[in-house]
């Protein structure tokens, strides 16, 4: 199976996941907001910061279930 058919079962099958793949899109769309600005305040600055390190964080948990599922599955 591959990755993003896992992603996609995990999406409709597992709570967890989804609540933590809907969280990733909507900081995902944030930073497209951001970068699409020329200039950024501060504030906006620190929040980018915030989000890639709030994205990292999701992605590493999404892929914890990714591979608890996967080793399930073997």
């Amino acid at each position: 199976m591959a990755s993003s058919e896992v992603h996609a079962a995990l999406r409709e099958q597992d709570e967890e996941f989804r609540h933590l793949s809907e969280k990733h899109r909507s900081f995902e769309a944030r930073l497209k907001e951001l970068q699409g600005k020329l200039f950024l305040t501060e504030e906006e600055k620190i929040e980018e910061v915030n989000l890639k390190k709030l994205k990292l964080n999701l992605k590493d948990r999404m892929e914890a279930i990714v591979r608890r599922h996967l080793e399930v599955r073997t």
